[in-house]
């Protein structure tokens, strides 16, 4: 029954894949500093997506009042923050935006980019013309042990998280360990992914690691400085509990080609989301682990995801990719995302390891931001990250993690141990 139903979606996808994806323009946005510690500052959430917002219509020359729909991305305000129902208030970040049309959307760590999938599909649908999408989380209101049990409701709970201290680095060991499994994993690559990240992390001024100490040697220490958390995951190979918030302002092509004009550019300059892949898999790791049995990929729904996105932005494979911002909550997720993207055959990602690409200035870098590691991860402010530094990216207003001549670049947002998977083309 699962391979046959399975098949059937395959088709179908793949018809809708060829079709020209409309046109979603990405006019800005704003991210917070990821270092800060709102709840030591005794400020609410909304006070991180206030700032977020309201610096992304700043930063656009866009009035509040020309905002038509807002859509919000948040994993879990209600353990975190005990609060519920988050599309309400982004009406309390202006006055204007009393009666707003807004939606709060949660798919765990992707639930950003979920955000931005329901926010372009309002724009193609022509029921608006202007959508502001924020993703938040507001993480250090608890310890760490309190923290991790929150994050295990990202998997399935009662099966994999339950009585379980810090499940999810436990569960992408597995990964790692199903890499090693099929083709063999050293931790020397791994703790080349933390290094890569952490360096990137420290050239850009919002990310939360960037003034923090790390190198090859501290990464591949196995002392109490760099303990185990999980298995093979050792601290260094963590993503960072953090809070932010991260805004972007979608419009229409008749929106963006005013908004040009005002602003003196031509259309063909802004960036727009080219191509698009969501897939969603089992929840459980070990059913998703059973269901790629033979295959060629570890997790063939996160290729999926990937080659997706790729089709409908009419690039045939990575080699039109000129950087990748990818979900490195785990360096084994990233070590996965490596040959998923198809910068290596199945299960060689250390090659692109060992010769550099991956690297800022590589033939492909990845996460030139530091990503989730070095950037830092507030849950559901994660995808929008990474569709605003790609933004950034094609803009070429990185700054000092600009990766040169950048004109296509590519997300991949991942919700639980590989169950939601979201992936952006951005360019021009």
């Amino acid at each position: 029954m699962w391979a046959s139903s399975s098949s059937l979606r395959e088709r179908k996808v793949l018809v809708k894949e060829m079709a020209q994806v409309p046109e979603v323009y990405v006019l800005g946005g704003y991210q917070t500093d990821f270092a800060r510690n709102w709840s030591k500052e005794k400020k609410h959430f909304v006070a991180m997506m206030r700032e977020a917002v309201l610096g992304a219509l700043k930063e656009t020359k866009i009035e509040p009042g020309d905002i038509e729909v807002a859509h919000t991305g948040n994993f879990a305000a209600e353990l975190y923050s005990k609060q519920g129902h988050l599309g309400a208030f982004f009406l309390e970040i202006d006055p204007a935006f009393s009666g707003l049309p807004t939606a709060r959307h949660e798919a765990a760590c992707a639930s950003g980019s979920i955000a931005i999938l329901a926010a372009s599909a309002e724009i193609e649908a022509h029921r608006y013309d202007l959508a502001c999408v924020v993703g938040v989380e507001q993480m250090k209101t608890v310890g760490a042990g309190e923290g991790g049990d929150f994050l295990g409701t990202a998997a399935w709970y009662e099966l994999e998280a339950k009585g379980i201290e810090f499940p999810f680095p436990k569960l992408f060991g597995k990964l790692g360990d199903e890499y090693d499994k099929r083709y063999g994993l050293k931790d020397e690559h791994l703790a080349e992914i933390s290094t890569i990240n952490y360096a990137n992390g420290k050239l850009n001024p919002n990310a939360q690691t960037r003034t923090w100490y790390m190198n090859y040697e501290h990464a591949m220490s196995r002392d109490e400085f760099n303990g185990s958390i999980g298995g093979r995951i050792h601290i260094s190979d963590c993503s960072q509990v953090t809070d932010g918030a991260a805004a972007l302002l979608l419009a229409s092509p008749a929106y963006a080609k005013k908004w040009a004009d005002r602003m003196g550019v031509p259309l063909e300059s802004i960036p727009r989301i080219k191509g698009w892949g969501h897939n969603t898999a089992r929840m459980r790791f070990e059913d998703k682990v059973a269901e790629s049995k033979g295959a060629e990929y570890v997790l063939p729904h996160v290729r999926s995801t990937v080659t997706s996105a790729m089709k409908r932005a009419g690039i045939g494979d990575v080699s039109g990719i000129d950087s990748i911002e990818t979900h490195d909550c785990f360096t084994t997720s990233e070590y996965m995302a490596i040959d998923h993207f198809g910068l290596t055959a199945p299960g060689e990602s250390w090659k692109a390891i060992e010769a550099g690409d991956i690297a800022l200035g590589g033939k492909t870098p990845i996460n030139p931001s530091g990503g989730l590691i070095g950037a830092g991860h507030p849950v559901g402010a994660t995808g929008v990250r990474q569709v605003l530094d790609s933004v950034k990216q094609v803009k070429g207003e990185a700054g000092d993690y600009q990766v040169e001549g950048a004109k296509n670049v590519q997300t991949l947002n991942i919700g639980g141990s590989g169950t939601t998977s979201v992936s952006f083309v951005i360019g021009t």
